[in-house]
């Protein structure tokens, strides 16, 4: 996907990335360039995305939510984020299309990718985002979402469920 080795953007991965995200080609080549200071081999790892969402929960264990997030934006399935990847995630989370994030929450939600998303796999990323909250700030939370069981109970009957037990 892309030039990611090269010191430049290729003509097509930028026009491509500057027609589908908000950003403007100079911003695009200096992410680029910053992309390639931060990761000479043009992609970011597991590991390394595991690490950058550690950096903003010091006080919490944001592991498990960072693979799965993870796993969302590596659409190619290699284990890496590539920039275009990158770039299109940080597009979606900062100011993308409301049907652009709503794809991007199923494809995190949906764990195993077959398409639908079941109660269980709600529970994980619940769970994953739980671990997250500080345990004193979860004492804070609603009585009827103050744990994973419960607000994932909340959000399934919220979206309603499906005759065989997931919803598309």
């Amino acid at each position: 996907m892309g030039n990611s080795k090269s010191s430049a953007l290729s003509k097509e991965l930028l026009e491509d990335l500057k027609s589908n995200t908000k950003y403007s080609e100079a911003e695009l080549c200096t992410w680029y360039q910053s992309f390639l200071k931060e990761c000479p081999s043009g992609k970011i790892s597991k590991e390394q995305f595991e690490g950058i969402y550690a950096s903003f929960f010091p006080n919490a264990d944001p592991t498990e939510y960072a693979r799965h997030v993870f796993r969302s934006f590596d659409t190619n399935a290699d284990g890496t984020l590539d920039f275009k990847e990158y770039i299109v995630a940080l597009h979606l989370t900062s100011g993308g299309k409301t049907l652009q994030k709503l794809e991007w929450a199923f494809a995190l939600y949906d764990v195993d990718g077959n398409g639908t998303i079941s109660n269980n796999e709600i529970l994980e990323i619940v769970r994953s985002i739980f671990n997250m909250i500080p345990v004193d700030d979860q004492k804070n939370l609603p009585e009827d979402e103050n744990t994973p069981e419960k607000r994932a109970e909340k959000i399934w009957q919220f979206f309603g469920k499906k005759e065989n037990g997931n919803f598309i």
